[in-house]
């Protein structure tokens, strides 16, 4: 287990640095000042050729941001339960080691986020209610695909029923890939933005799930040695 976690820490730390890698490049090659109010657009090509093929669709964004709403949610929920965890058994270190990592993996999930809003990379191709708002990377996408699979990862550690476990799978998976599709084909985001969104959730949730993997082998380990 500890050198599965290992390997996912390091992927994680490989996704992240390709995440980096990614923004750098978006601000370095073929910037052109397409974007609203000729604002500067990296992968400029790429991005127009994406847009002007999937135009505009007010509809999909309006209905991939509502469900924006499930993966916050989710949050909440896992929320609730390590509160619950904590009112029991009145001591913040006998809360499950994996709900309190998952709780900083929000955090950090959320601050990601925040970063990006404050330093905006590029905009996005359209205004929204009139303004112009940061588009890099997707707010959505990054919840959506930061958020969902820690939900199919909870179920399946603590879910026995084979057949729930596989039918939250299942709807996990075609939730995720219909708002990542969905918010790309919308219109509201440059290609570029998608990516990168894919990039740092995936990378953040590896860290996550590798933590987790090595914090257990870590109690595994003590439990074994411990000779009372």
């Amino acid at each position: 287990m500890e050198k599965n976690g290992r390997k996912l820490l390091l992927a994680g730390l490989g996704t992240m640095a390709a995440f980096v890698i990614w923004t750098m490049l978006i601000r370095t090659m073929d910037v052109q000042p397409v974007g609203q109010n000729g604002t500067n657009i990296g992968f400029a090509v790429l991005n127009q050729w994406l847009h002007k093929l999937t135009g505009v669709n007010m509809t999909l964004y309006t209905v991939t941001d509502w469900l924006g709403l499930v993966p916050i949610a989710v949050c909440m929920g896992f929320g609730v339960i390590g509160l619950v965890q904590l009112v029991r058994r009145k001591n913040l270190f006998k809360v499950d080691s994996d709900i309190m990592l998952l709780g900083i993996y929000y955090i950090l999930v959320i601050a990601g986020y925040l970063i990006f809003e404050m330093i905006p990379i590029n905009y996005r191709p359209i205004p929204i209610e009139g303004r112009m708002e940061a588009s890099y990377p997707s707010s959505t996408t990054l919840l959506v695909v930061s958020v969902m699979p820690t939900l199919a990862f909870q179920v399946r550690r603590r879910v026995q029923k084979c057949g729930v476990r596989n039918t939250v799978y299942l709807c996990t998976a075609a939730f995720t890939l219909f708002m990542v599709v969905g918010r790309t084909i919308s219109g509201v985001h440059w290609l570029t933005d998608i990516i990168g969104a894919l990039l740092l959730s995936a990378g953040l949730y590896l860290l996550y799930h590798g933590t987790v993997r090595l914090t257990e082998e870590h109690k595994w380990n003590s439990a074994k040695n411990y000779k009372p």
